[in-house]
C-alpha cells in the first residue's frame, strides 16, 4: 500500500477547527451544476476573487491538464435484518425484524466487502443478514480491530440477481453524508457527469460542478482532461480522532493511473503546462503515483497517503475543491496546499460572502 512518510508536526486537531452554523451546509445541489459559486485564490499574491463555477474556464490555459476522478458511487447503503446469529459453531434463526444497516466501503474480492454496520451488536462474526426477503444475504466473517469494520461475504439469490452489484442497484440506496437531511430527488446528482467505474461509497464532490457542456468548452481551449481513479471509501471521510495529526491512520482506498494517463500528464507538464487536480481524491491519486522527481507513474493498488501541512506536493500545481468539514483530513490537505492560516481565513471570507459548504456546496480554485 502506498503511504507518504509521515513527518512530525506541531499542529494538533484543534488547529483545523472552524465554526460553521448549519445554515451554511448545502442540503440540495444547485441547478445547473456549474451555477454554483467559485472562490478563486491566487497563492502567489493572496488575491481572492468571487465568481461562478462556469467561469473556471477563464482561469485555464491551453497548456493545462485537468485530472479528474472518474469513479462512480454505488448504492452502498443497504438495510436488512439479522436472519441468523452465531451461537457456538451453529447458526440459530432469530426471527428478528430489527433493522441492520451496512455501508459498503470497499470491495476486497468478488463478493467479499468491507463494511460499517449499525448497530454493531447485530453484526457479529458468524451472523447472517438478509436483504430483500432473501434476495441477498451477507455473512459477517471478520471484524477488523480498527474502527469495527466488518468483512462480509455476500450471496445473491441467483434466480433474482446475477451479481451483488445488481442486487445493490435494486435494494440499496445512495450513501449521502449524514449532514444532508434532504432526500435527493435524482441519484445522478450525486454522480459526476464523467463517472464510469463503480466502486465508491461517496462522491468526489469537486467534480459535481462540471457539466458536459462546460467540459467541452474547456477542451475546446486546448486543455487536456485526463481521468484517474480513486474509489472513495473510509480513508476520505473517516473522522480524525487523534489529537496529534500524524497519529491518524488513513484507511486504504483503491487507485489506478493507467500508462496512457501517466504519459499524457508527464508530457504536458514537461512542456510547461500546469496539472490541475479536480478534487482531493484526484490530488491524492496523483501524489500517490508521483515520485520525488514529480514524474507520475502507472499504478494500480491501494493508497493510504495522508497529506497535511509540511507535505511537499510533487505533481499537483493547482487544485479545484469544495469547502470541507472542520478537523477533516480534506481540510488538512488543502491547508497543506495553501497555508493553513490563509486557508482558514478564506473559509471565514466564504462565510461572510454567503458561500455554501460541503458536498453540495460551492467550490474554490486554488492557483
Amino acid at each position: 500500500m502506498i503511504k507518504n512518510e509521515l513527518k512530525p508536526t506541531d499542529l494538533t486537531l484543534k488547529d483545523f477547527y472552524y465554526d460553521l452554523p448549519e445554515s451554511f451546509i448545502a442540503q440540495t445541489p444547485v441547478e445547473p451544476r456549474d451555477s454554483s459559486r467559485l472562490m478563486v485564490i491566487d497563492r502567489a499574491t493572496g488575491k481572492i476573487e468571487h465568481r461562478h463555477f462556469y467561469d473556471v474556464k477563464d482561469y485555464l490555459l491551453p497548456t493545462d491538464t485537468l485530472v479528474i476522478n472518474d469513479t462512480r458511487v454505488i448504492p452502498a447503503r443497504i438495510i436488512g435484518h439479522r436472519e441468523f446469529r452465531a451461537e457456538g459453531k451453529d447458526l440459530v434463526a432469530t426471527g428478528s425484524v430489527a433493522p441492520v444497516e451496512l455501508l459498503l466501503l470497499k470491495q476486497r474480492e468478488n463478493d467479499v466487502w468491507e463494511a460499517l454496520a449499525g448497530p454493531g451488536k447485530r453484526a457479529k462474526v458468524g451472523d447472517v443478514i438478509t436483504f430483500g426477503d432473501g434476495a441477498l444475504r451477507a455473512e459477517v466473517t471478520e471484524i477488523l480491530p480498527e474502527g469495527g469494520i466488518r468483512i462480509v461475504r455476500f450471496t445473491p439469490d441467483k434466480t433474482r440477481f446475477d451479481t451483488v452489484y445488481a442486487a445493490l442497484h435494486s435494494l440499496g440506496s445512495m450513501p449521502l453524508p449524514p449532514y444532508i437531511k434532504e432526500k435527493l430527488a435524482d441519484g445522478e446528482r450525486y454522480q459526476t457527469v464523467y463517472s464510469r467505474h463503480e466502486g465508491s461509497s461517496a462522491a468526489p464532490t469537486a467534480g459535481l460542478h462540471f457539466t458536459t457542456e462546460l467540459l467541452e468548452k474547456i477542451k475546446a481551449k486546448g486543455v487536456a482532461v485526463v481521468p484517474v481513479l480513486l474509489h472513495v471509501g473510509l480513508g476520505t471521510f473517516r473522522p480524525v480522532k487523534e489529537e496529534r495529526i500524524e497519529d491518524h491512520e488513513m484507511h486504504a482506498e483503491f487507485i489506478e493511473v493507467t500508462k496512457e494517463a501517466a504519459d499524457l500528464i508527464n508530457s504536458r507538464r514537461a512542456a510547461g503546462g500546469r496539472i490541475i487536480a479536480v478534487g482531493t481524491t484526484s490530488c491524492r491519486t496523483l501524489e500517490s503515483a508521483a515520485g520525488d522527481d514529480g514524474v507520475v507513474r502507472p499504478v494500480k493498488g491501494d493508497t493510504g497517503i495522508f497529506i497535511y501541512p509540511g507535505y511537499k506536493f510533487k505533481a499537483t500545481d493547482a487544485l479545484i475543491t469544495n469547502f470541507h468539514l472542520p478537523e477533516s483530513t480534506l481540510l488538512m490537505l488543502v491547508s497543506a496546499f495553501y497555508e493553513r492560516e490563509k486557508m482558514l481565513g478564506a473559509y471565514e471570507e466564504a462565510k461572510r460572502e454567503g458561500y455554501m459548504f460541503f458536498s453540495f456546496g460551492d467550490a474554490m480554485l486554488i492557483l
